[in-house]
């Protein structure tokens, strides 16, 4: 199926989506300030650039884009225009995140990911339980924690 949109504008579109400071980013980051917890925002000092920086834990945040991602939930869908490119794109962007994940691990740092679709979507959780995810693992010692839809 082709575009609706010309490449103009698509590419206008695309260029407009921000990494940082997302509507789930913000969510988490306002929800967990109200629970107390004080974060330093993308540290680019660790691996993986991540979104919220709690140094007093040793733990970081991810907040993930399904698309962005690759995420196997149903906000995923893979462009049927510049497959390749595509498929190129989001393997790249999986294989940054394995290694940004597995370099915290050995740096002794702890990593969260909250999927996009845990936060909106037809499988979202309430924003209370993901919040609450988080706030039971932050001052744990599991080394990961992965919040997804349901």
């Amino acid at each position: 199926m082709a575009d609706i949109v010309s490449a103009a504008v698509r590419s206008r579109m695309m260029a407009g989506i921000k990494g940082k400071n997302t509507n789930p980013e913000l969510l988490l980051r306002k929800g967990l300030h109200a629970r107390g917890f004080r974060f330093r925002l993308h540290d680019s000092a660790l691996p993986g650039k991540p979104d919220i920086v709690l140094p007093r834990h040793r733990a970081v945040i991810f907040a993930h884009g399904c698309f962005w991602h690759g995420h196997d939930c149903h906000l995923f869908k893979w462009p049927t225009t510049r497959e390749d490119f595509w498929r190129a794109k989001i393997a790249r962007n999986q294989e940054v995140d394995a290694k940004a994940e597995a370099a915290l691990l050995k740096t002794d740092w702890r990593y969260a990911l909250v999927w996009e679709c845990a936060l909106k979507g037809r499988t979202r959780l309430p924003i209370e339980e993901v919040l609450e995810q988080l706030a039971d693992w932050i001052p744990s010692d599991l080394p990961r924690l992965e919040v997804r839809g349901i």
